[in-house]
C-alpha cells in the first residue's frame, strides 16, 4: 500500500483501512505464536502499512497534507472566495 493511495481516500475510509490492518496483524501474530504462519514477511508489511496509515492520519490532523474529502472542501472554499471578490 502506498501513502499516495491512502491520501486519495476519505478520512472514514482510512480509519476503516486501519482497523482492517490492525485485525489482520493481530491474527497473524496469533498464528505466528502457534507456528502456523505461511509468510513471516507479511507481518513486516502489515506493520509498515499501519505506520503509513497512522502517518497519513496525523498529517491530516496537523493540516500538513489533507485527505481527499478535505481537499475538495478547501478547493470549493477557494472558488467561492474568488467568486465573491
Amino acid at each position: 500500500m502506498k501513502a499516495r493511495e491512502l491520501k486519495e481516500l476519505t478520512k472514514e475510509e482510512v480509519i476503516l483501512k486501519k482497523e482492517e490492518v490492525e485485525k489482520e496483524l493481530f491474527n497473524l501474530k496469533i498464528r505466528q505464536a502457534t507456528r502456523q504462519i505461511d509468510n513471516p514477511l507479511k507481518l513486516r508489511m502489515l506493520r509498515r502499512d499501519l505506520a503509513k496509515i497512522n502517518t497519513v492520519l496525523r498529517e491530516h490532523e496537523l493540516g500538513i497534507k489533507l485527505l481527499a474529502e478535505s481537499l475538495k472542501e478547501s478547493n470549493n472554499r477557494q472558488t467561492d472566495e474568488k467568486k465573491q471578490t
